[in-house]
């Protein structure tokens, strides 16, 4: 049963905003990635999940904040069972590990999905990225991190608005990064920033 309803709020989805698909920088893999993207809507998870083929949906996991995706049953079953996202606390407790059930997932062969601004957009400017991607990519040095620009989808459903708006989205995959020999954490977030935006550029070209 959860298998349907994943496959058809997938094709809800793909009929609503097309979540079309470009592969510039890598192919579609089934090995263990990291997938970081820009956040501007409540369909970016589901969006980006649409628009990988099957064999790599399959083994991804997106990453969801669970003060939104938890706030009640219906929202919880949404993330966890039908779309299986990971819930995060984006305010952990002191002494706790937030990222641990990421970790876990890598260390099996499983990719993920995260949103490295931690919150969406309201302008349309990027938000600067958290240091979560950075202590992934630390401790999963052979992981690909795999850059996407999403475009359109904060146009889709707008922060506040309840009712999607019919329009074409396109999920661009850029070149993959890792941590360079010597670099710190601030460089690195920088230069993965500017992957996002490079892929924003070139759909505005």
């Amino acid at each position: 049963m959860n298998t349907l309803v994943r496959r058809a709020l997938i094709m809800l989805v793909r009929l609503l905003v097309g979540a079309r698909s470009e592969w510039l920088g890598c192919k579609p893999t089934t090995a263990a990635r990291i997938y970081f993207a820009n956040h501007g809507s409540h369909f970016d998870t589901v969006a980006v999940m649409a628009a990988l083929p099957w064999p790599v949906r399959r083994l991804t996991h997106p990453v969801a904040a669970l003060d939104y995706w938890g706030k009640n049953r219906f929202r919880r079953y949404v993330a966890e069972t039908v779309v299986c996202a990971v819930l995060i606390d984006r305010k952990p407790k002191k002494g706790s590990e937030p990222l641990a059930p990421l970790e876990r997932l890598l260390e099996k062969g499983r990719s993920i999905l995260i949103f490295p601004e931690g919150t969406r957009a309201e302008d349309g400017e990027m938000a600067e990225f958290r240091s979560g991607l950075y202590r992934l990519a630390e401790r999963f040095p052979t992981v690909e991190l795999v850059p996407v620009y999403l475009d359109n989808l904060q146009r889709i459903l707008p922060k506040g608005s309840m009712l999607p708006v019919p329009i074409t989205c396109t999920a661009r995959f850029g070149v993959p990064l890792r941590v360079e020999p010597g670099e710190d954490r601030a460089a690195f977030l920088r230069r993965a920033r500017d992957a996002v935006l490079a892929l924003g550029d070139r759909m505005a070209t």
